[in-house]
């Protein structure tokens, strides 16, 4: 099934002749078209609408499993699929990947620096394995170990609150991983957040001589700004890549050193919609039978991106720019601005920017509108912007959005609860 199908938007004869059983296909095959399928859609009945008698087979030997998708400040949606379905797609990529694919022949181990639940998730499934029915108030380095290549290292909801001792853990864990090699190489997984946090908190205590510089990094666990990356870029002289995917499609595309993307459409395709009349922000719509137990089939995933000339052909996707439900409604009728707009406009007037939220006030803020914006934002150096970039700052942002906008230095931007930031608040507050 890799790259597009026979006719646009419509799967071929194989892919339904491999879900003619699902009862959520039946109406569509029946009529021989095939609508875009959303997630309340897929949520609606479930997990009748899915079940097969293979899948129930599958459930009982333990083959599937129910799980729930990730969230940020969207919904989560449970879904069906393989244990270790997004862990087998990472290492399948990871061992294929033309810049990075030697860390994982040789044997690198993982260390991944990401948010608190995924440690948490780790600790708690190995408890449970181990007869225990709650965590330990810290976990040791065992219970947050996935596999025998995958270890989780974060237990602080806030990177920009981890305190010396806490980065010094983590540094003597990644030491241990290291010695495990027999070069003393490693593999460094992570959101790109975190990972800019730790460089800023080792650069200002002086530990570069207690952190190993990896052999390889990843970034894959949310949207990565263009500043962080550039951040990245500048600390580690090794590749560093982005993956890009979710919970319940697996990996589909990575970016190479150079920061160029490139398809990953192992039995799947993808089109891209416009998300509105002239647009070139395109939403992201992905039929994929990669995972056997829940194969979706003209998917909305919620996922928004750019290409190289404004074309629907997502072989030339340059750019994922965030979330669909994260859209702001531009106050002068340009179309809708996409998270990764404003981070383009923030790199432009400042590469000092690191956390940066647009809250968006005034009447109608909470359905996407308003009439005035306040961007807050923190420097990797903790210095506010002298004037003109301030200047430059609010006044991209007033183009971009159509808002009057003011500019705001925070020594802190709070974390969501989720672990991830929330780039935009309509003036209710965010989870993050």
């Amino acid at each position: 099934m890799d790259g597009q199908p026979s006719r646009p938007g419509q799967p071929t004869a194989d892919i339904v002749n491999r879900i003619r059983d699902i009862p959520i296909y039946r109406a569509s095959i029946e009529r021989g078209h095939f609508p875009i399928l959303d997630k309340p859609e897929i949520a609606r009945g479930f997990p009748d609408n899915w079940m097969t008698p293979a899948l129930a087979d599958a459930l009982a030997a333990g083959k599937a499993e129910y799980v729930l998708s990730t969230g940020t400040n969207h919904a989560r949606m449970q879904i069906i699929r393989p244990p270790y379905f997004l862990l087998n797609s990472y290492y399948q990529l990871w061992s294929e990947h033309p810049d990075i694919a030697h860390t994982w022949r040789d044997g690198c181990q993982r260390v991944s620096l990401t948010t608190v639940l995924a440690t948490e998730h780790v600790a708690r499934v190995n408890a449970r394995k181990r007869g225990r029915e709650a965590l330990a108030p810290v976990p040791d380095l065992d219970d947050r170990r996935l596999d025998d290549r995958t270890c989780y290292v974060n237990l602080t909801l806030d990177p920009a609150l981890w305190d010396r001792a806490d980065v010094e853990r983590m540094l003597a864990e990644i030491r241990t991983a290291r010695q495990a090699h027999p070069e003393g190489r490693y593999h460094l997984d992570c959101s790109g957040y975190h990972l800019a946090h730790l460089v800023r908190k080792v650069t200002d205590w002086g530990l570069w001589d207690l952190f190993p510089q990896p052999a390889s990094i990843v970034h894959a666990y949310e949207y990565t700004p263009v500043n962080v990356r550039r951040f990245l870029y500048e600390h580690f002289d090794c590749p560093v890549i982005d993956l890009f995917g979710s919970t319940e499609l697996g990996y589909l595309y990575y970016s190479d050193r150079n920061g160029r993307y490139h398809p990953y459409l192992d039995k799947m395709s993808v089109e891209l919609v416009p998300v509105a009349p002239d647009s070139g922000i395109f939403s992201m719509i992905v039929s994929s039978v990669r995972n056997p137990y829940m194969p979706l089939i003209r998917y909305r995933s919620g996922d928004c991106a750019r290409t190289l000339d404004g074309t629907p052909d997502p072989t030339k996707i340059t750019r994922f720019c965030g979330r669909e439900k994260e859209l702001l409604a531009s106050a002068h009728g340009r179309g809708p601005v996409a998270q990764g707009d404003l981070d383009d406009c923030v790199s432009d007037a400042s590469s000092r920017v690191f956390v940066h939220q647009l809250r968006v006030q005034g009447a109608g803020a909470g359905d996407g509108t308003g009439t005035e914006a306040e961007l807050r934002y923190t420097t990797f150096d903790g210095d506010p912007l002298d004037a003109a970039e301030a200047a430059a700052l609010g006044a991209g942002v007033e183009r971009l959005t159509g808002l009057t906008c003011r500019v705001e230095h925070c020594a802190h931007i709070p974390i969501g609860k989720s672990g991830k930031y929330a780039w935009l608040d309509r003036g209710a507050g965010v989870e993050g």
